[in-house]
């Protein structure tokens, strides 16, 4: 089974709160039979605004390429149950994310697929995004084991027990542990009357 004890990137600084699915990714993407290919669509009509203002969003800025550890603000992935966003963002490369909150579902969805998704007050938050926008190109740590972010200085992080656990054991890759027991499956198979 994977074990995910942390994870080590450069970051991506996504500013805002209430950013939800339908943003992180819009629903014409969801006729895929896949999830191939939904991590160029994240953001694609942020993307699209921000150009038409002059600007560059952080998931289209060459300063944060390759990024696997995203930061942003409260109430991240709000919004439909899809798990087509955390597909996406994973997809595009996203290793971890850190907010201030989440929709429960979004974070579920995330779990599932190994995503660690933590928790940081909001002045943690604003020290991580101003370090990241600082330094684009400098990998950090983020540790699920110790529960902290590693950059600039050691910033306190928060994961709930459970999900924490799924990491380090890695039971929360739901298929391994069903490989795991095979045996046992095909022992209980074998008993069944039908």
């Amino acid at each position: 089974m994977r074990t995910i004890e942390q994870v080590k990137s450069s970051g991506l600084p996504l500013r805002g709160n209430d950013i939800d699915t339908d943003r992180i990714i819009p629903s014409r993407f969801l006729k895929c039979v896949t999830f191939d290919g939904l991590g160029e669509h994240a953001f694609e009509d942020d993307i699209e605004d921000v150009r038409k203002q002059g600007g560059t969003h952080p998931f289209r800025n060459d300063k944060y390429k390759g990024a696997g550890i995203l930061v942003s603000n409260r109430n991240f992935g709000c919004g439909s149950s899809r798990e087509h966003a955390p597909q996406a963002l994973l997809r595009f490369g996203i290793k971890a994310i850190i907010a201030e909150s989440y929709s429960e579902i979004f974070f579920g969805n995330c779990v599932s697929i190994g995503i660690p998704c933590f928790t940081a007050k909001h002045e943690a938050v604003e020290k991580i995004l101003e370090w990241i926008e600082k330094n684009p190109s400098e990998e950090f740590t983020v540790s699920v084991k110790d529960l902290k972010a590693h950059c600039k200085e050691s910033i306190d992080l928060a994961l709930a027990d459970g999900p924490r656990g799924q990491f380090l054991d890695g039971s929360w890759h739901a298929r391994s542990v069903l490989l795991l027991n095979k045996a046992k499956i095909e022992t209980l198979e074998k008993s069944l009357p039908y």
